[in-house]
């Protein structure tokens, strides 16, 4: 196996604590956000870093030019749209960074616990092709778990896990 990137355990008080501050944001942010159906969120026009500095200028001319403003605009709109969409933009490039560091440690945890249970296992069928004390017993029990797949035509079990340990191996 590789080297172990994730060491330590994060303890399950701080878990909890982060949970429950997610659970305050959300619930901070539950009467201002909207839930988008895939069409709608295919539908609206998209807003990226050059497209933002372009809404800044016609919202500034607009304020400071009311008469160019067409009638059937709605300044108090658009000014709360405006001052939401680059507040969150701040918000969201935090909640991604976030969201990235939390899957990447959750990925590393999960790849090398997977890593250490296919070790486990494989010498678990060791023990048990020689007899050894209660490892017949283990070894039943992993068997009718092991996510392997199918086998290939003649492939043996322990050829499975060792292309299985392999790959995992190369992944991480």
């Amino acid at each position: 196996m590789k080297d172990n990137k994730h060491v330590q355990a994060i303890p399950q008080d701080v878990l909890t604590q982060a949970q429950t501050k997610i659970d305050g944001v959300k619930a901070l942010l539950a009467p201002y956000v909207v839930a988008l159906t895939p069409a709608e969120r295919h539908e609206l026009p998209k807003m990226g870093e050059k497209t933002i500095s372009f809404v800044e200028k016609p919202y500034d001319f607009a304020k400071r030019n009311p008469n160019l403003a067409p009638p059937y605009l709605d300044m108090a709109a658009f000014g709360a749209d405006f001052e939401d969409a680059h507040g969150l933009w701040t918000l969201v490039n935090s909640i991604r960074q976030l969201d990235e560091n939390v899957g990447d440690t959750e990925m590393t945890a999960e790849s090398e616990a997977y890593q250490a249970a296919l070790v486990f296992y494989k010498s678990v069928k060791m023990a048990a092709a020689q007899d050894i004390s209660g490892a017949k017993a283990v070894y039943e029990e992993l068997k009718t778990r092991f996510p392997g797949g199918k086998r290939k035509t003649g492939e043996t079990e322990t050829e499975n896990v060792t292309e299985t340990i392999k790959k995992e191996v190369k992944v991480s």
